[in-house]
């Protein structure tokens, strides 16, 4: 079992999961297999990472606190962990085909996604837990409040699924909100969008798409100028994309 010795760190954004039905559930979902490889994002104390052990044999792992990724590699040795910023970390190193899970740091999660969605056509999934509202925002629909720029560039890369929330009480310590676990599946065909676009169009979500982002041919990509960003799907950012002179 994990030590509850650690003194979680604030810095770190650490709340470690230790609810047993609730690890029962994401090792479920995850199904994992002994042709698996298998990459954890922030093991922590080790809670997920036992049970993925007797399930896969060989496991890697990033971990940027020293003292945790320090025993982690003493009690498990068919564990390699790499001590490391998962923000700059490059994935690439992998080999293709490969599966990442974790609970991942609220603090850092929205900034890590769009990391992590660069090696979409490398992964075969990703399963995560993060904060509900989050997971919200990534499977939004246009047209929702929740619905933004992070909700375009993940659906455009991933099939997206909300499994299952879970309470503060799985956590030590307890965070604030309540969490949620999803999976991101990548799509077969990625959607080309240009990042700046969406970011422009985002920054000013309450502009028509007119006034919001000059310099595209909305005839020419057959999207209503009138309409705000919210309102677009994925495809249609791919269409004003392929369409921009900005």
């Amino acid at each position: 079992m994990p030590s509850s010795s650690h003194v979680p760190r604030k810095r770190f954004g650490q709340h470690f999961l230790h609810e047993k039905k609730v690890l029962a559930r994401l090792l479920d979902a995850l199904a994992p297999s002994a042709e698996d490889f298998i990459v954890e994002i922030g093991p922590g104390e080790g809670a997920l990472t036992r049970p993925l052990l007797e399930r896969v044999g060989k496991l890697e792992a990033i971990e940027l606190d020293r003292d945790l990724a320090a025993g982690l590699q003493k009690d498990l040795p068919n564990l390699t962990v790499h001590c490391a910023d998962a923000l700059e970390f490059d994935f690439a190193r992998f080999p293709a085909g490969m599966r990442l899970v974790g609970n991942l740091p609220y603090n850092i999660s929205t900034p890590l996604l769009f990391h992590l969605a660069r090696f979409a056509q490398q992964v075969r999934d990703m399963h995560f837990m993060l904060q509900l509202e989050l997971v919200e925002r990534m499977v939004a629909k246009p047209s929702t409040p929740a619905y933004g720029r992070l909700s375009v560039s993940l659906q455009a890369r991933f099939q997206m699924k909300k499994l299952f929330t879970v309470a503060p009480g799985a956590f030590r310590p307890p965070p604030k909100v309540d969490s949620a676990v999803v999976r991101m599946a990548p799509l077969d065909w990625q959607l080309p969008i240009d990042e700046e676009i969406l970011r422009k169009a985002f920054s000013a979500r309450r502009k028509t798409l007119r006034n919001a982002l000059p310099g595209i041919d909305f005839e020419a990509a057959g999207i209503d100028p009138g309409l705000r960003p919210e309102n677009l799907s994925p495809e249609d950012y791919a269409r004003l994309s392929m369409n921009s002179i900005l």
